[in-house]
Order: structure tokens, then C-alpha cells, then sequence
């Protein structure tokens, strides 16, 4: 009859929104015997982001599409698939998933997108599968990477320090945008970490509670990202980009997310955000520009 429900209807689908992470400061403070290192850095969650979905199935698979689809797995080695499997081999769950992708976010870019579609998928997949999810310091969540655990915090400001373990709340951030900038240059992390002149930087100053959107773009100026220079000898492009920025006058702050080759101008508002942002687009039609608001997290 028509209307019926089929057998093969699926019985439930979760839909959410996996925000960009930035790294608004990024202090490099040293190097552990087993390589890995130690870091201070400020991040927040700018409100764009990837389109994800998850539908019960009963195996996991993942269709991925939109604008930076290219290049991103559809195969058991994207990290979305692979948080799938480490959450359902935890909980013991015999039940699967097909999960959905929608790229608008650049990935390799130094605003962790893929860490952040990880971090939505465990949360999904607890509620689909009606398990309860890994906590930031399961070992199977560090596994997937050094992200993770702040991704998971989204979309709260957090100070990440030690190896991107150790997460502490924030005073809460004056209300304030981003407009984010990427040229089309890849900067791969490791290059970036290998060519740092030292590794032994001072940590982030204390981020002082009830500052005003001055205010914190005075604290944020005075902090740095220890990986802007190794990443800019790499791809001079970045240095062409926080340059664009800074010759904005609606723009208090500009510098680097992460290992790049994200950059980002701090902004007072959504509106003014708009405004830069159609101005670098149109100087540079070539980049990915993305007027966002930091998210509160309240």
C-alpha cells in the first residue's frame, strides 16, 4: 500500500554539524624522549563546518561528497570509519552504519576537520547505537590522533597543552568572528615540526576572565604560533595571506591555525567578518575564505 513503511526502511538517522578547530595561539614548549611534542596552544570552534549522518546499517560503510570531497577515503581508512570501528569494538556492538560525509571543509589544512568529523561520529554512533561513548583519554580515542580528545569538547574554547591530552577550560571568550583564509598550498605537519628552529618555547600567557573584545585582541597579539615560521619558508603563500589580513583595518589580529595553511583575522563581529571576507575572496578568488563565529560553547 502506498505510504507503507518498507522492511528495509532505516529505523533511525542522526544528523550533525563537525565544526572547524583553530589553534589561535600554538606554543611549542619541548620534546619528549618518544618523539612527540609538547605543545600550549588556545582553541576554539569556528562555526563551519562538516555536514555528517549516521543511519543504522548492518555493516559500517561511508559515502563522502561535497566540496572537498577529493582526495578523502570512503574506505575503512578514513578516520570516521575508524573511530566507527574503535567505538563498536570498545562497546561490543554487533551492529553497523552508514555514515555520510559532506566536505566543506579543506582537509590537511591545520584546522583539524577530520579529527573534529571523528570526534561527531563516536557522539553519533553513542546515541545511534545507544552505548555510551569513549571519554577524551580512552586510549582508543589518542589513537586516532592528537586532536581528538579537544575535538571532542567541541564547541568549548579549551587550553590543549601537553600532547594535546591535557584540556583545561577557559575563561569565557568575548563574543568576536573569524574570517578564515586557506591558499591552495599543502604544509605537511611533519615538515613543519622538523624544520623548527627551537622546541623549547615558553607557554601561553595566562588567559585573564571577563576581557572585552580589546582586550583579548591585546592577550592574543602577544602570543604565538611557534610553527608560522618553519610553515611559511615551506609555503610562502601563508605569509602572503596574514599580510592581506593585516592590511585590513576591520582586522585586530591575523596568524595561523595549527600547522597551517589555514590563516585567520580576529574580528569584532559576523558582520564584519562578511565584510573582510568578501574582500580577500574577490582579491584572491583562488583562496578557500570562510567568514565564522568562534563559538561559545555556553
Amino acid at each position: 500500500m502506498r505510504g507503507s513503511p518498507r522492511s528495509d526502511w532505516p529505523v533511525a538517522t542522526i544528523k550533525r554539524s563537525a565544526p572547524a578547530k583553530v589553534n589561535l595561539t600554538l606554543h611549542v614548549t619541548g620534546q619528549r624522549d618518544d618523539g612527540y611534542h609538547t605543545l600550549d596552544s588556545l582553541v576554539v570552534f569556528a562555526g563551519v563546518a562538516d555536514q555528517l549522518g549516521a543511519t543504522l546499517a548492518p555493516d559500517l560503510r561511508i559515502m563522502v561528497s561535497g566540496p572537498f570531497s577529493t582526495g578523502v577515503p570512503a574506505d575503512p581508512s578514513n578516520l570516521m570509519m575508524r573511530a566507527a570501528e574503535a567505538l563498536r569494538n570498545a562497546r561490543g556492538v554487533t551492529q553497523g552504519a552508514a555514515l555520510t560525509l559532506e566536505k566543506h571543509l579543506p582537509h590537511a589544512a591545520g584546522i583539524g576537520s577530520g579529527s573534529s568529523d571523528a570526534a561527531v561520529t563516536l557522539a553519533m554512533l553513542a546515541e545511534l547505537w545507544r552505548v555510551p561513548t569513549l571519554p577524551a583519554t580512552a586510549a582508543e580515542v589518542v589513537a586516532l590522533g592528537a586532536d581528538l580528545p579537544v575535538c571532542l569538547r567541541a564547541p568549548a574554547p579549551t587550553r590543549m597543552s601537553g600532547i594535546g591530552d591535557v584540556l583545561s577550560p577557559v575563561a569565557r571568550l568575548p563574543d568576536c568572528a573569524l574570517v578564515l583564509v586557506r591558499p591552495p598550498v599543502d604544509v605537511p605537519t611533519a615538515d613543519v615540526f622538523k624544520a623548527l628552529a627551537t622546541k623549547t618555547g615558553t607557554a601561553m600567557d595566562p588567559l585573564p576572565a571577563g576581557m572585552d573584545f580589546d582586550a583579548f585582541a591585546r592577550w592574543l597579539a602577544a602570543q604565538r604560533n611557534d610553527l608560522l615560521l618553519p610553515a611559511q619558508k615551506i609555503a610562502p603563500d601563508i605569509t602572503q595571506a596574514i599580510a592581506k589580513l593585516k592590511s585590513l583595518p576591520a582586522v585586530s589580529v591575523a596568524g595561523m591555525s595549527g600547522s597551517g595553511a589555514t590563516c585567520f583575522g580576529l574580528v569584532k563581529d559576523m558582520a564584519t567578518a562578511r565584510q573582510v571576507a568578501r574582500i580577500v575572496q574577490v582579491s584572491q578568488m583562488g583562496w578557500w575564505v570562510a567568514p565564522a563565529e568562534v563559538l561559545s560553547g555556553m
